[in-house]
């Protein structure tokens, strides 16, 4: 994350701090909340820094700057998924339109076909828009890994059954299955996942089957509420956070973190299939309080 801007007025905040004054805690919940952090975690990290700061009579900026540091890290949850050889993986990606849902899968195909050198196919499983199956299409042709497709309007559940039966009669690998992302009829979209849900269990090798979630880091609350309904709807298992960039103010991990207690897995940083990092709960705490 490079967002100067957001970590600069904290850092600004802190500059001014001389003492645990009730005006600084103030503050700091509204700047908190103003990076994206719920209003409810907000608060709760207020009051710990608060206590702290009277406890161990902080008075200098870094070390309140560190205490801050320390309160946050524990509430920004990690994760890794590394496909099993010789299983078949099925990594269901959820996520509404527009937060870059297939470039992330083609990342993530770059990704582990690189570093691991795992079997991919991908799975046009947004059946509902012409041009996402387009797009995996794509995706699949520039990383030279398979794409199984149905046509436009078809049922998603068979697609993933059909991906699922390729990967397990090549001997295995890692199926990313794209999904439908139309939040506006949501109660459609939570019955046609939970119907792939039920399909993907059955496709997958024991324990090789999770569900990750693509969110835009510039949504803030509105990609909380997101994750609700997905983890709601069929569980989530991880978060790749996109849009990392200059205009995202990033404190969603922390929420999703700390109230649902949903655990980040990569980063995405520019449109390049490159651009994928694994999340590090260290380097994201210390940049979103301005320490790098």
């Amino acid at each position: 994350m490079k967002n100067k801007s957001f970590a600069a007025g904290l850092k600004k905040l802190f500059g001014l701090y001389k003492g645990p004054e009730e005006s600084f805690f103030e503050d700091l919940t509204d700047t908190l909340i103003e990076g994206d952090i719920g209003a409810k975690t907000a608060l709760e990290i207020e009051a710990s820094l608060r206590e702290l700061c009277k406890k161990e009579k902080l008075v200098s900026e870094d070390d309140v700057l560190n205490g801050l540091y320390n309160i946050l890290l524990p509430y920004v949850k990690v994760t890794s998924l590394i496909p099993e050889k010789d299983k078949v993986s099925i990594y269901l990606v959820l996520g509404v339109n527009g937060v870059g849902k297939t470039t992330s899968i083609g990342k993530m195909a770059h990704y582990y076909k690189q570093k691991y050198g795992t079997p991919i196919i991908l799975a046009a499983g947004d059946t509902f828009r012409a041009a996402a199956i387009e797009q995996l299409k794509f995706h699949g042709e520039k990383n030279d890994v398979r794409v199984v497709a149905h046509q436009h309007g078809g049922d998603p559940g068979a697609v993933i059954f059909d991906a699922g039966d390729a990967m397990a009669s090549s001997g295995g690998g890692l199926v990313l299955a794209d999904t439908a992302g139309r939040l506006h009829n949501k109660d459609n979209l939570v019955r046609e996942l939970q119907k792939i849900d039920r399909i993907a269990k059955t496709k997958a090798s024991e324990g090789c089957y999770k569900k990750i979630l693509v969110l835009d880091a510039t949504t803030g609350q509105n990609g909380l509420r997101q994750a609700e309904v997905f983890h709601e709807a069929i569980g989530v298992d991880a978060v790749f956070l996109t849009k990392y960039d200059s205009t995202a103010k990033g404190g969603v991990a922390v929420t999703a973190g700390k109230e649902l207690n949903l655990p980040m897995l990569f980063v995405g940083t520019g449109e390049k299939y490159e651009n994928i990092s694994p999340f590090s709960a260290e380097n994201y705490v210390k940049e979103f309080i301005g320490k790098i």
